[in-house]
C-alpha cells in the first residue's frame, strides 16, 4: 500500500485510473476497528457513482464503497515471471485458436467469431482481440445475431490475470446481464523438464484419431465437424497407451505450432489411474515436440480440477492467466 512520508496510508487511485491494475485497502464496514481491513488487487474496471468495481486475476469482480478506501495505488500490469517461458497474453491466445480451430469463422474487426455445431465452447466463442469496429452493444447485437443464425448460444471468451488481458470488457458483459460459465487457466512452462520428468513407456503416436482413441476420449457421440476441431492444428499427434479390449488405458493429443507444444485430452483409464500412464504419454508427446523444434509447452485446465493441477505443477507448470465464457443472458449452455 501506499505509505505518506509521514508514515499515513494514501488512497493515490481516482476515476481516471480506470483499466489499470491497482492494489486497495479498505475497512470492512464503516466505523470497524483498525486492523480489520480487506485487501484487493486487479484491474479497476469502472468507478461510478462512489462505488469501484475490480476485477480480479480470476475473473471474481469486487465492489468496493469508495468511502471504504484506506490506501490504493496503481500496480504494475502484471507481476513478472520467476521461471519458465516469457509470453505475451495475445501470442499465447493466438497459439490457442490455432490449435482448436471451428469449421465456420468470421471477422467482426479484430474479433474473430467461431462456430463449429456446438462442440465446445472454444470452438463456438467470439476471441475478442482489440476493437470489434463497433460500439460495443453493436457488436453484441451482431454476435448474437450471428450465432441465432446456427442455432448456437452466444458467448464470448475472455481472459483476465496478465498484461493485456479483458478485465475491462469482463466488466462490461457483466454490467450487461452476461453470465459467466466455466473458468480455466492457461499454464505454461518449459518443455525439456516435461520430457525430463517422464518415464518412458509403450506409447503409439498418431496423426490422426482412430476409434480405439476415440472410445478412450471423454465426449461422447463425436460428430464429423468435431472430428474436424479435433484434428486441426499445425501439427497435431494423438497419443495412446494400449489397454484392455481395445481401449487405451491413456489417451493424449498435442500441437505443436513453431516454438509452442500444446498439451490437451489427456485421460486415463480410472481404473488405472495414479500409476504414472498421464505423465508417460506426455512425455512422449513432449519428446515429439522437441524433436520437431518446440522450447516451450502449454496447456489448459479448469480450476476445479484439483487432481490435474498437481500433475501439471509437478511437471513445473505455472498459471499465466485465466480465460472465461460469458454466455448471452437467457440462453443454455454448452461442453467446454
Amino acid at each position: 500500500m501506499e505509505i505518506s512520508a509521514a508514515g499515513r496510508l494514501e488512497v493515490r487511485i481516482t476515476a481516471a485510473d480506470v483499466g489499470k491494475r491497482v492494489s486497495v485497502r479498505c475497512v470492512r464496514a464503516v466505523g470497524d476497528s483498525a486492523g480489520k481491513f480487506t485487501d484487493t488487487v486487479g484491474v479497476l474496471t469502472s468507478w461510478d457513482d462512489d462505488v469501484l468495481v475490480i476485477t480480479r486475476r480470476d475473473g471474481e469482480r469486487v465492489r468496493i464503497d469508495a468511502s471504504l478506501l484506506v490506501a490504493g495505488k496503481v500496480v504494475p500490469a502484471a507481476p513478472a515471471r520467476r521461471k519458465g517461458p516469457s509470453a505475451t497474453y495475445e501470442e499465447l491466445a493466438h497459439v490457442c485458436a490455432r490449435a482448436w480451430r471451428p469449421v465456420e469463422s468470421e471477422r467482426l474487426g479484430d474479433w474473430e467469431l467461431r462456430a463449429a455445431a456446438g462442440f465446445t465452447r472454444r470452438a463456438n466463442s467470439v476471441l475478442p482481440l482489440g476493437d470489434p469496429g463497433l460500439p460495443l452493444d453493436e457488436a453484441l447485437t451482431a454476435v448474437r445475431r450471428w450465432y441465432a443464425e446456427r442455432g448456437l448460444p452466444a458467448y464470448v471468451q475472455t481472459a483476465t490475470g496478465a498484461a493485456g488481458t479483458e478485465e475491462l470488457l469482463c466488466g462490461e458483459l457483466a454490467e450487461r446481464g452476461w453470465v459467466r460459465e466455466v473458468t480455466a487457466e492457461l499454464w505454461i512452462a518449459s518443455l525439456a523438464p516435461v520430457a525430463d520428468r517422464c518415464e518412458p513407456g509403450e506409447v503409439t503416436l498418431s496423426r490422426t484419431a482412430d476409434q480405439a482413441w476415440l472410445a478412450r476420449y471423454r465426449r461422447k457421440g463425436l460428430s464429423e465437424v468435431a472430428l474436424r476441431v479435433l484434428g486441426s492444428g499445425p501439427s497435431v499427434w494423438f497419443a495412446s497407451v494400449p489397454g484392455e479390449g481395445g481401449v487405451p488405458a491413456a489417451i493424449g493429443r498435442l500441437v505443436v505450432d513453431g516454438r509452442w507444444a500444446g498439451f490437451a485430452a489427456v485421460e486415463v483409464d480410472p481404473g488405472r489411474r495414479r500409476r504414472g500412464l498421464a505423465t508417460t504419454v506426455m512425455g512422449a508427446l513432449a519428446r515429439q515436440a522437441l524433436d520437431e523444434g518446440a522450447s516451450a509447452a502449454w496447456l489448459q485446465v479448469e480450476t476445479d480440477n484439483t487432481a490435474a493441477r498437481a500433475l501439471y505443477a509437478g511437471m513445473g507448470f505455472a498459471v499465466h492467466h485465466a480465460y472465461h465464457h460469458y454466455r448471452e443472458p437467457g440462453t443454455s449452455g454448452a461442453g467446454r
